[in-house]
């Protein structure tokens, strides 16, 4: 089987949940070629993985100040040389087109007739799941931004659907976790307002990672340039997480156990339901604005439990392989039956 991989770049979540199926896919020794779009091709990092991928502008969005900034959204836009990207891209070349929430492999897979099979995050918002919100642009886009044959959404719960639990990087926890040491993943805000929010608690250790920031440390405050190993080594013995409302680095907070503090970004619909959930689910703390007293009662909180999901990838690669696409729900059912949530977890009716 021959599978072109289209992954959505703008995010590190969509990366990070490829880069597990891509180790399980090579692994099997399956032909591959990965697309991504959303980012500028010099702006991906830590792409071993991924071989020789392409790149396409695709589509973004632009957030300033913590929110989607609409006007230089489209501004940024190019819907001419999109459209000339899905005309031109050879998918006919492949068996199937897998994708995550990415355009321009999804619609030249349907223009060409080439099977495509969706995973993603916000394939479950197709889905009556928790939301917040949501409006008629946001449920177009869904449905229309990368429209795939089959559309298999991930979640942290199921609902009642057939959803994959996260497809995450299994990673034990070695040594003792630092009660004192916190990981901060705010890149859509300013460092200044970042710093404000953190220097009243000299008591704890955060490592902030942050797109426009030098590896540079100020006092208890620690400014980190994206690095996925630098990251991976310091979330390794945090005691918790404060970020925004996106999916993977959620998803592997809470396989590793650490607490959670989420900020989503405002005007985005995916991020407001993600913390809606967790916040239900009880696995999460929320702030809609960086807040001091938020933070400060986040902190006093009792250390989190983990939450027990299965290896998800190798059995994903073993359903494409048997190509009946249109049938998960066994799938699903097996993967969840693996699933095991701390008994704090306010899990739905």
């Amino acid at each position: 089987m021959r599978i072109l991989y289209g992954v959505q770049g703008t995010g590190n979540g969509h990366i990070t949940r490829a880069r597990v199926m891509a180790t399980e896919l090579v692994r099997r020794g399956i032909q591959v070629d990965f697309l991504f779009s959303g980012r500028a091709p010099g702006g991906y990092f830590d792409m071993t993985p991924f071989g020789d991928f392409q790149t396409r502008p695709g589509l973004t969005f632009v957030a300033r100040e913590g929110r989607v900034c609409l006007m230089s959204t489209l501004r940024q836009s190019r819907p001419v040389r999109l459209i000339r990207d899905i005309l031109a891209l050879p998918v006919k070349n492949y068996d199937l087109v897998l994708n995550d929430f990415e355009p321009v492999t999804a619609w030249a897979a349907k223009r060409a007739g080439v099977p495509s099979v969706g995973v993603s995050h916000q394939a479950a918002f197709l889905k009556p799941i928790p939301k917040e919100g949501e409006n008629l642009g946001a449920r177009l886009l869904i449905r229309h931004f990368a429209p795939t044959d089959v559309q298999l959404g991930v979640h942290w719960h199921h609902f009642g659907q057939s959803f994959l639990p996260p497809i995450i990087e299994h990673r034990r926890q070695h040594g003792p976790v630092r009660g004192d040491k916190v990981i901060v993943y705010l890149p859509f805000e300013a460092p200044a307002d970042i710093e404000a929010l953190l220097a009243p608690f000299p008591h704890v250790e955060f490592y902030c990672y942050h797109p426009e920031v030098r590896p540079e440390d100020r006092g208890h405050i620690h400014f980190r340039a994206p690095s996925r190993q630098g990251f991976h080594r310091d979330l390794a013995d945090a005691a918790g997480v404060i970020s925004n409302g996106g999916f993977e680095l959620a998803s592997e907070a809470l396989c590793l156990g650490k607490k959670l503090l989420l900020k989503p970004l405002q005007g985005q619909f995916e991020q407001r339901s993600n913390v809606l959930t967790l916040r239900r689910l009880g696995l999460a703390a929320t702030m809609h604005r960086l807040s001091t007293r938020a933070l400060e009662v986040w902190l006093s909180l009792p250390p989190a439990e983990p939450v027990t999901y299965p290896q998800v990838a190798p059995r994903l690669v073993d359903w494409l392989l048997a190509g009946d696409w249109h049938n998960s729900e066994r799938l699903c059912q097996n993967l969840w039956q693996e699933v095991v949530f701390p008994d704090y977890c306010q899990l739905p009716g």
